[in-house]
């Protein structure tokens, strides 16, 4: 497996960088992640290694490299983003993994938590991505910073988008989920969202075993991964 720690230039500093890629010169689709609100850990790398061994060239950069080193505070980092900086940051990602990964065929995006709301933030800011997932992204009504929510933006999501979520959720609720499935259906928009019982938010976090649901995350790479196939290939 080809996996490292790699820096890229966002705004005149460094950041730092998790990126896999295959190791053959085939093209192959990319996938840009956005971490969840516990930061580029071991949960997020198990992901580029998941998505690295079904083909993928992958790339998650680290979110949080605007916010200071010693707040420790999730929520107090969160408070400090905005969605200006990071369409800034994916989409230097992003064109970070077409130019040192090989040839890339199709782009998709996806995240988790935080990162699902972001992931949903990109299917309208950048129709380069031609996939988006969203895993139980909160806040997707809501706006960081000047602009418009993501949720504003539905509008101009110029890919399909696959979702995943918990009947527990308590950010996302089924309601906000519901209401967001609405919006794209009035629009138009080509998405999948799949809601699993017995599942709270972060099912998918495998650190934490107060949440994390094994059926639920199992078949939710399994549609994933189907999704990908189908969207990037």
């Amino acid at each position: 497996m080809t996996a490292r720690w790699e820096t890229i230039k966002i705004d005149g500093r460094d950041v730092r960088c998790y990126v896999a890629t295959p190791n053959h010169t085939r093209p192959r689709a990319g996938v840009v992640v956005a971490m969840h609100g516990m930061g580029l850990d071991e949960s997020m790398c198990d992901v580029a290694h998941r998505l690295h061994r079904a083909g993928y060239a992958v790339a998650i950069p680290d979110l949080f490299h605007r916010q200071p080193a010693t707040m420790p505070e999730v929520m107090g980092r969160l408070k400090m983003m905005r969605d200006t900086e990071i369409i800034t940051d994916l989409n230097t990602a992003a064109d970070h993994l077409k130019s040192h990964a090989g040839p890339i065929s199709n782009l998709g995006v996806m995240g988790f938590c935080m990162g699902g709301r972001m992931a949903y933030l990109m299917a309208s800011a950048n129709p380069a991505f031609r996939a988006a997932a969203v895993f139980y992204g909160g806040g997707i009504m809501d706006s960081w910073g000047d602009g418009p929510s993501p949720f504003a933006r539905t509008a101009d999501i110029a890919c399909p988008v696959i979702g995943f979520f918990g009947e527990h959720d308590t950010n996302p609720t089924p309601a906000d989920v519901q209401k967001i499935d609405a919006e794209m259906t009035r629009l138009n928009k080509w998405h999948e969202f799949h809601m699993y019982r017995d599942a709270g938010h972060a099912f998918h976090n495998f650190i934490n075993p107060d949440r994390y649901r094994a059926r639920a995350a199992q078949a939710s790479w399994g549609e994933l991964l189907a999704f990908f196939e189908s969207t990037l290939s």
